[in-house]
C-alpha cells in the first residue's frame, strides 16, 4: 500500500480525470468530483487569465453546496493543471488564484519547479507531477513534488513511449508515495490492471472528452467515438513536444498524418499558438476503442465503476 496523503486516501475510486487543454471547464470538472474522481482542468483553459478566479469561484462554491446536500456521499476534490514550462507567462498569476482558492490538487507538467510545489504545500496542497520516464520522476521528487502521474505510450495528448509495465517497475522500485498511470486506461478492467501494476490511481483523460460537459467540438466528440488506436498520430509537429493526436483532425487540416514533419522541441509554445493548434488537431490517446457514444460524464464514471467490479469478481473466482 502506497503513502498516500490524506486528500488522496479519502478517495473511494482509484481515478483521476486528467485536465484536457481547451476541452476541461467548470461544469466538466464539477460533474467528475460529483460521480466521485478527483476532475481537473488547465489553468491555462481560463482565457483571459481573470476568468481563473471565476471559474475557481464557480468549482468550490458548487461543490462545497454539494457536499452539505450529500454529506454521507460528498463530491471528490478538484485539481488545477499548472504548465511549468518557460513559456507559460501567466504561471506566477495562476498560482496565485490556486493558493486563494485552496485548490487540493496542483498537477505539474512540463517542468518542476521547487516554488510552485511550496506555493501549494503552504496551504496543504497535494502536488502530482506528470512524467515520462524514470529520470525525470527522480527529478520532481527532488524538488518537492508529493506524487507522479507516469505518462506511457498510448497516451492522448503529450505523451512519452515507455510501456506502462517498465514505467511503473522502475519507480516503484525507489518511490512508495502516491502514483497514477496514464496510457490508454478507458474501461474498468484497465483501472484495475493499473492497480495491479503498482499504480494507485488510473488517469484517464480520453474517454471524457466524449461527454455532454466537455467543451469539445461535436465532430471532436465523434471522432472519437467512431474511431480506434489505428487512428492514433505520435508526432511533435503541432507543440514541439511529442503527443498522440486523430488522424482525421490532421488530415482535415490539410496535413498528411503518415508523413508529417518534425518539429524544432526548443520551440515549444503553450500560449495563444498551442491554442490554435489544438483547436484544429485533436488530442487522443488510444484507449478510445471503449468509448462507444457521447454520454453524460456521470453515465461515464457509472460504467468504469460497473467494469472495475466485474473485473475485480473476475479475478476473485
Amino acid at each position: 500500500m502506497s503513502n498516500l496523503p490524506q486528500t488522496l486516501r479519502q478517495l473511494k475510486f482509484p481515478v483521476i480525470a486528467s485536465p484536457l487543454f481547451i476541452i476541461s471547464n467548470p461544469k466538466l470538472v464539477i460533474e467528475q468530483c460529483k460521480a466521485g474522481v478527483i476532475g481537473s482542468m488547465p489553468a491555462l483553459n481560463a482565457r483571459p487569465a481573470s476568468q481563473l478566479d471565476e471559474w475557481l469561484a464557480e468549482i468550490t462554491e458548487t461543490l462545497a453546496a454539494y457536499d452539505r446536500a450529500h454529506p454521507d456521499n460528498p463530491a471528490a476534490p478538484f485539481a488545477i493543471n499548472q504548465i511549468v514550462h518557460k513559456s507559460n507567462d501567466r504561471l506566477d498569476h495562476d498560482m496565485e488564484m490556486c493558493v486563494k482558492y485552496k485548490v487540493p490538487m496542483i498537477i505539474t507538467s512540463l517542468g518542476a519547479r521547487e516554488e510552485i510545489n511550496q506555493a501549494a504545500h503552504s496551504y496543504g496542497a497535494v502536488v502530482m507531477h506528470d512524467i515520462i520516464n524514470d529520470k525525470f520522476a527522480h527529478k520532481a521528487i527532488e524538488k518537492g513534488a508529493d506524487g507522479l502521474i507516469a505518462v506511457a505510450t498510448g497516451a492522448g495528448g503529450h505523451a512519452g513511449v515507455k510501456s506502462p509495465f517498465a514505467l511503473i517497475q522502475e519507480i516503484r522500485e525507489w518511490f512508495d508515495g502516491p502514483v497514477a498511470l496514464s496510457g490508454s486506461i478507458a474501461n474498468g478492467g484497465a483501472i484495475l490492471a493499473a492497480q495491479a501494476m503498482g499504480a494507485d490511481f488510473a488517469y484517464i483523460g480520453s474517454a471524457f472528452i466524449a461527454t455532454e460537459e466537455a467543451r469539445a467540438l461535436d465532430a471532436y466528440k465523434q471522432c472519437v467515438v467512431d474511431s480506434t488506436s489505428d487512428d492514433i498520430v505520435y508526432s511533435n509537429l503541432f507543440t514541439g513536444v511529442h503527443g498522440n493526436y486523430l488522424a482525421p483532425s490532421i488530415r482535415n487540416a490539410g496535413l498528411d498524418p503518415e508523413n508529417l514533419p518534425q518539429s524544432d522541441p526548443s520551440k515549444m509554445n503553450f500560449g495563444g499558438d498551442a491554442k490554435k493548434a489544438w483547436k484544429d488537431i485533436w488530442g487522443c490517446g488510444q484507449g478510445i476503442s471503449a468509448v462507444k457514444k457521447v454520454v453524460p460524464t456521470a453515465e461515464l464514471v457509472a460504467r468504469l465503476k460497473r467494469e472495475y467490479q466485474e473485473a475485480r469478481t473476475r479475478l476473485a473466482l
